[in-house]
């Protein structure tokens, strides 16, 4: 039986080059995958880089292209969605102008005045493509890999009660980091974790029964920070919390607002001489102009190009066949908490292991979640119910509150002037605030 995927967003050039490799290499499945984006360009590009892939990986793969999404929608089994409304050129002002009153993010895609910047723009975005997955495509499922994660899974479920499903590969990789850390392999490990995107806690780790964690401390103390790979702030959690945060450092920082003050992260300034953000955009906008070149070619890709690569892209092709072949496997996904970590409201949209299988997806109850990572989890949940809040009413207030709770401490005047400048910076993108 032949499937259909329609992917949103496909201008996100590395994700879309991963996932139709992993769609081509399955010979034995009939594929239809239709590209959405809404820069025609950008989908020009993409569209002659995925035909390319598919004569040279020679596959029976169907495509279609097109800007409007209504076009393709009909029909599909799975929609996707890797949107970035407003590209890197506006994620580089959730981030400059932060800068501007002493806040400095590494990311500034999940939480503090960038991440909550971000989520304005992208969650009416995301409930317009829900309601026309709901009106032409009512039985595809949803899935969605676009940040702020938590925010626009609330949302989108919130405003439409669209099932969306939120995936990130950020658990996987963790453990893949801790692993190479405790020079193992990452099947090795058996773990259990469970936060908000990008603040997931580890609190189990074990090998053949073994508890890992002091073997973990133990190595800390012996390899020097610069051969770690594992950030301060991590590493702090390990040795005193017992627990590894998934993400690392890039990502944890920004839910430590006092880390993103300059010179605050152990003598270095997030997202200018660590984790340095400049460099994440020429990097995006290098690989672009590489896609570019190619598309433009008229010789076949290079051989290096199908080198597997991670990336978030990985899992999503293994949870289908999980679903559709009904061969049980657990996978992490981002879904409505309802009891799965106790204390917490059933409607925050949390990341903890769930079961794939014929039957749908069923999340894992943790009734051993620690209460100790509590205080955290339940601080960022209230601050991410505000700004859905605020991202569905335009309310410029609650949007300050959300801002003001989620940074350093500001003073309300230089709250209320950077919001002032986020809304001006983004306003064609914010019907909501109009």
């Amino acid at each position: 039986m032949c499937k259909k995927m329609v992917l949103i967003g496909a201008g996100s050039a590395v994700f879309t080059k991963g996932l139709m490799m992993d769609i081509l290499e399955r010979k034995n499945e009939k594929w239809k995958v239709a590209l959405v984006d809404t820069d025609e360009r950008t989908l020009k590009i993409i569209t002659r880089i995925c035909e390319k892939m598919i004569v040279q990986m020679d596959s029976d793969v169907e495509l279609a292209a097109s800007v409007e999404r209504k076009d393709v929608l009909s029909g599909a089994d799975y929609v996707v969605s890797t949107i970035g409304v407003g590209g890197r050129r506006a994620w580089e002002q959730d981030v400059f102008i932060p800068r501007k009153y002493g806040v400095f993010q590494p990311v500034g895609d999940t939480v503090g005045p960038g991440g909550i910047s971000r989520a304005m723009r992208m969650i009416p975005q995301l409930i317009e493509i829900a309601r026309d997955v709901e009106r032409l495509c009512p039985n595809a499922m949803f899935f969605n890999y676009s940040n702020p994660m938590t925010m626009n899974c609330m949302a989108v479920r919130r405003a439409t009660g669209v099932p969306v499903i939120g995936l990130c590969h950020g658990v996987k990789n963790g453990v893949r980091r801790a692993a190479r850390f405790l020079e193992l392999l990452h099947e090795e490990i058996q773990f259990t974790a469970c936060g908000l995107n990008h603040m997931v806690f580890c609190y189990h780790m074990r090998r053949n029964g073994e508890d890992l964690f002091p073997v973990f401390k133990e190595k800390l103390g012996k390899i020097p920070p610069e051969n770690r790979e594992i950030g301060p702030l991590t590493e702090t959690m390990v040795c005193e919390k017992h627990t590894y945060v998934v993400s690392d450092d890039r990502h944890f920082s920004e839910f430590v607002p006092s880390a993103t003050a300059q010179h605050a992260y152990f003598g270095k300034t997030l997202g200018v001489d660590a984790f340095r953000f400049e460099d994440t955009i020429r990097e995006g906008d290098e690989e672009f102009a590489r896609y570019e070149a190619y598309a433009a070619s008229e010789a076949p890709l290079p051989a290096g190009f199908f080198r597997r690569e991670e990336g978030e892209h990985e899992q999503l092709m293994d949870m289908i066949a999980s679903m559709q072949e009904d061969r049980p496997a657990i996978f992490y996904a981002n879904l409505p908490n309802n009891g799965a970590a106790a204390n917490l409201p059933d409607q925050t949209v949390v990341e903890r292991a769930a079961v794939f299988s014929g039957s749908g997806i069923q999340s894992v109850q943790l009734t051993d979640f620690p209460t100790f990572l509590l205080p955290p989890m339940m601080r960022f949940a209230a601050i991410y119910e505000v700004a859905v809040q605020a991202a569905l009413s335009g309310d410029v207030k609650l949007l300050e509150c959300a801002i003001e709770e989620a940074s350093l401490p500001l003073g309300r005047e230089a709250v209320h002037k950077m919001t002032e400048e986020l809304l001006a910076a983004h306003r064609s993108y914010l019907p909501q605030f109009a």
